[in-house]
């Protein structure tokens, strides 16, 4: 009992700490990632619900082994302690421990490129942590890096490489197109290392936007020496970016824009939604900073300045002040595959708030009212598949609940939901080939049945309750009102 009651008190002491905190909080938020030592947790946003849900669609599972398999294979490497050897120089692909920022371990890493310190002499070198994504790249100091007296050779490429949507569109027609000629999938290749040459080293370490400070995860193309500078001033309303904090603040002030430059199509309450299209002249430099933008925190995005065939939906919190964006997604207008949504982004700092999942539900009404059945460019990332997963679900059991006999087709069109992104084709190999990542709703949840050559759905009353209940259709924190939609097919 005495045990307990210390318990107690030793928390309430922290409340009234963490509550004084809050009160003295300055108006401009650092939005730093987490410095958690798993490779699971660090720089994900993934709530313990979200965490849970990834481990059992087995999302994640991938990062577990990678994550064991590095720590595993970093106690068989006799690593050097002799604080002489910090004045030597590291080789670039020379594989090394490197002392996290806020960590109190080592994890194996590759150099990748290095640079002159901005303080004292010697050099920094950027990182890439085996095993994980490249938003955890960084650029550290002499100081944090051993050298591994024996060690295997490495290569700053990893063979198990994602895939992405330029390497999936050259496997797809390689598959299509077997007698196709060598040098156009030479070139492509070689296209495919270019940018990941170009995009490998982030020199844009921080950004300011707003009343937050944001670390960047990727790399982004930013124009001349605007994109070498470590921190970069970017104004809310109209995307437009400066290297000084005192250009800036003049720039805050004498800015006349306060919103995006489009037609308002959605408003409830202080969150609103714009449709500004890329092709009009007058509003294309808004739509390439907003690429920019976006690409800091987007690792595939490969849109940056012809925006002309795309809408972009941008959504805005509203104040007194005006328009402020927090995200958006793009829509390639006549896309010949059908797809409805070609990027989406969340600004860190307003993520995990529903407004990923609030743009997915508005990407598909609008596919309902054009007539069509709409589904997202592949791949996606690994937040992507947790956002679109978790929705599908939700609108498949949605229908699923208030009808008693519909077929998989009838679903599709109710939904506006792909009937691949329904119910995946992981029966065929040739699909999955082309789709290793596909997002099969009913058969992640175990609804469908292969019955005389065709897709069937076995659904319970039970097996509903039991979704809804467990949390594996959650309701989306924000719901799209339809009827405060203003938007018309063209």
């Amino acid at each position: 009992m005495i045990l307990r009651r210390c318990c107690i008190a030793i928390g309430n002491s922290r409340k009234r700490r963490v509550s004084a905190e809050c009160r003295n909080r300055t108006t401009i938020t650092s939005h730093s990632r987490s410095n958690v030592g798993s490779a699971l947790y660090e720089r994900e946003y993934i709530t313990t619900r979200q965490h849970r849900y990834l481990r059992r669609n087995g999302i994640i599972l991938h990062r577990a082994m990678d994550s064991m398999r590095c720590d595993r294979n970093s106690t068989n490497y006799e690593v050097s302690d002799d604080q002489s050897g910090l004045n030597d120089q590291l080789a670039l692909g020379e594989v090394c421990m490197v002392l996290r920022h806020g960590s109190s371990r080592r994890r194996r890493a590759v150099i990748i490129d290095k640079r002159l310190a901005e303080r004292g002499t010697g050099n920094e070198y950027y990182v890439h942590y085996e095993g994980t994504d490249r938003r955890l790249d960084e650029w550290a100091q002499r100081s944090q890096i051993r050298k591994i007296l024996v060690q295997r050779n490495t290569s700053i490429n990893d063979d198990r490489r994602k895939i992405t949507r330029v390497r999936k569109r050259t496997h797809i027609d390689m598959i299509e197109s077997p007698n196709s000629h060598s040098s156009i999938d030479d070139e492509r290749t070689a296209l495919e290392k270019e940018h990941e040459q170009v995009t490998r080293v982030k020199h844009i370490e921080r950004i300011r936007y707003g009343n937050y400070e944001i670390d960047t995860w990727y790399f982004s193309p930013y124009p001349d020496d605007y994109g070498k500078t470590h921190s970069l001033y970017i104004c809310q309303y109209c995307m437009r970016y400066m290297k000084f904090e005192r250009s800036y603040r003049i720039h805050l002030h004498e800015c006349r824009r306060k919103e995006p430059p489009g037609i308002e199509i959605y408003k409830e309450k202080s969150m609103s939604v714009y449709e500004v299209l890329g092709s009009n002249d007058k509003v294309k430099v808004y739509c390439q900073c907003l690429c920019l933008l976006a690409k800091l925190f987007l690792d595939h995005k490969t849109l940056y300045f012809d925006v002309e065939p795309f809408l972009f939906y941008v959504l805005c919190e509203v104040d007194s002040r005006g328009a402020q964006m927090v995200g958006y997604f793009s829509k390639e207008q006549g896309n010949p595959d059908g797809n409805n949504l070609a990027c989406i982004c969340i600004l860190p700092p307003f993520q995990r708030s529903g407004y990923g999942k609030f743009l997915i539900q508005l990407s598909y009404e609008i596919s309902k009212r054009e007539g069509l059945i709409g589904s997202p460019e592949k791949p996606l990332s690994d937040l992507g598949k947790l956002s679109y997963r978790s929705y599908w679900s939700w609108a498949v059991l949605e229908v699923l609940r208030t009808c008693s006999k519909i077929s998989i087709t009838d679903l599709s069109r109710r939904t506006a939901i792909h009937v691949n992104d329904i119910i995946g084709e992981r029966n065929s190999e040739r699909s999955y080939q082309q789709f290793p990542y596909s997002l099969e709703t009913l058969h992640s949840l175990k609804l469908t049945r292969y019955w005389k050559g065709d897709h069937v759905l076995y659904v319970t009353q039970r097996f509903l309750l039991h979704c809804w209940k467990t949390g594996v259709a959650k309701k989306p924190r924000l719901l799209l009102r339809p009827r405060l939609l203003r938007w018309q097919p063209r």
